[in-house]
């Protein structure tokens, strides 16, 4: 590496889904900036991004219960979903655009038609359910849902998790076609392909040790190859960090003040994958249950059909755990590291404040497989233990934050980008939706980072993302466009034929 050129354009911190996002976007906006990417892994999209790390949903609040919360009144505030809704249209038409430019293929090896369902028992979750289908079915992003509490319908739409179901509780669900399972380690390494291709230098097993500014202003990272441990510095104008759960650190590392006052809490996750292909094909779909009382967002449990290396599987989780370590291949240490004189105070009082989040994760973690079976059961009745293993998925660093809201040490649950004041770094924090909402994330981060440059970029960026700037709930009729020729160019329109 002695002969690579040590100045550039723009760093990207990780090789996961977000910087290959970024990098995309700003290869098709200013083809002519340099562009370096550093990830310590041997390959793109292995930690955060990866297919077993994460539960492969289109998040688009067709299912997702925690999108949609009952006011004091009674009624369905649907604000939320409607937002995520229109954040995962940008990325279908992001990549649909990738797709119908020839840069990149056969988008069915990570984007898959699925139904999307939302299960409850019980008659309060019931009557929650229909009020929020009501609310739904009405707006134009979620045309097509159905609703049902019969048991026969039910039958034809879950007949895995009906069967040998005796409870007398009342059940119901929800139901719409347009739903998608998507395959984000398979993105990842679909666009970092795509970017070699564009001269974008990524460098693997690549370990970033140290961001500094320099006195000209640029940014100098410092490098480790992690086989040799040999020492590099490279500079430059922009530097993104998207380094999943590791982002924290490396973001305290560059002393701006935004960095200041933020702390993180790591969330590790197991699910259950079927091993019985008589069982996996009895099912087909998403289907999303209630968090328990006390449980993060992210622990909503929920069956889904995956595809993996263009395989239909089945899995069953998320069982939440605790592990210090900020990435599945981190340090014991993260955790502790991580608590800096200035964010101290705003990490026990989150501390404090969380203690049923505290309690949660301790029963988690002190789950006996059995245990994980018998909840497995809510969802299927029949589910035998000898049919499932345990799959550890991947770490999820949530921030914690002072807010105006929320006080001092909030905990918070979405995903967000921290950036300086001048633009010249961006780290991006936090954890679902995530992926889903990436192209709207770093949309994001090139109206904050580059402003400047936005006018020049905004004709590019709408012929990339046709709905960019405007709000699709308003213009129905375009929404119904977009979607149809979406789904065309990413073979899902077999699927969705309330669209065509």
């Amino acid at each position: 590496m002695s002969n690579v050129q040590k100045k550039t354009d723009v760093i990207l911190i990780g090789a996961g889904v977000m910087s290959a996002t970024l990098g995309s976007l700003l290869k098709e906006l200013a083809p002519e900036w340099d562009i370096k990417v550093f990830e310590k892994l041997a390959d793109a999209g292995e930690e955060s991004s990866n297919e077993w790390n994460n539960a492969g949903t289109g998040h688009s609040a067709l299912c997702e219960l925690n999108y949609t919360s009952e006011k004091a009144d009674g009624s369905i505030d649907i604000t939320k979903a409607i937002r995520i809704n229109e954040q995962f249209q940008l990325s279908r038409q992001f990549w649909s655009y990738l797709v119908s430019s020839k840069l990149i293929r056969n988008p069915q090896d990570f984007i898959m038609p699925i139904p999307h369902m939302s299960l409850v028992q019980g008659e309060k979750n019931v009557s929650f359910l229909k009020k929020r289908f009501e609310a739904l079915s009405n707006n134009p992003l979620f045309q097509g849902m159905e609703y049902s509490d019969s048991p026969d319908k039910l039958k034809e739409w879950i007949p895995l998790i009906m069967k040998g179901r005796t409870s007398n509780e009342p059940i119901a669900a929800t139901k719409i076609d347009s739903g998608t399972d998507v395959n984000f380690g398979a993105l990842t390494r679909m666009l970092f392909d795509h970017l070699k291709n564009k001269g974008v230098q990524v460098h693997y097993k690549r370990s970033v040790k140290d961001i500094k500014r320099k006195s000209d202003g640029m940014w100098e990272v410092k490098v480790a190859d992690v086989d040799s441990g040999k020492v590099e510095y490279h500079t430059a104008k922009f530097i993104f960090i998207g380094g999943g759960g590791g982002s924290l650190p490396l973001l305290q590392k560059t002393g701006i003040p935004e960095s200041k006052h933020i702390g993180g809490f790591p969330v590790s996750g197991l699910f259950m994958v079927c091993n019985n292909p008589e069982v996996i094909a009895q099912h087909h779909g998403k289907v999303y249950g209630k968090a328990k009382v006390g449980a993060p967002p992210m622990s909503v449990p929920h069956l889904d059909t995956r595809y993996i290396d263009n395989k239909k599987t089945l899995l069953f989780g998320p069982f939440a755990g605790f592990s210090p370590k900020f990435l599945k291949t981190g340090s014991n240490l993260d955790l502790i590291s991580s608590v800096k004189p200035n964010n101290i105070l705003t990490m026990l009082a989150a501390g404090v404040k969380e203690m049923a989040l505290t309690k949660y994760l301790i029963q988690q973690v002190l789950l006996s497989n059995e245990k994980r079976v018998e909840e497995l059961r809510e969802f299927i009745p029949n589910a035998k233990s000898e049919d499932w293993d345990i799959v550890v998925a991947g770490q999820r660093v949530q921030v914690i934050k002072d807010t105006e809201a929320g006080g001092k040490g909030t905990l918070q649950f979405g995903t967000e980008v921290v950036s300086a004041a001048d633009g010249s770094v961006a780290a991006l924090l936090g954890a679902s939706p995530g992926a889903s909402t990436a192209v709207h994330v770093m949309l994001e981060v090139l109206e904050k980072c580059f402003p400047e440059n936005m006018n020049k970029w905004e004709p590019k960026i709408k012929e990339m993302i046709p709905s960019y700037g405007m709000s699709l709930v308003d213009h129905p009729d375009f929404f119904n466009e977009i979607h149809a020729s979406t789904s065309q160019t990413l073979g899902l329109i077999k699927k969705e034929s309330v669209y065509s």
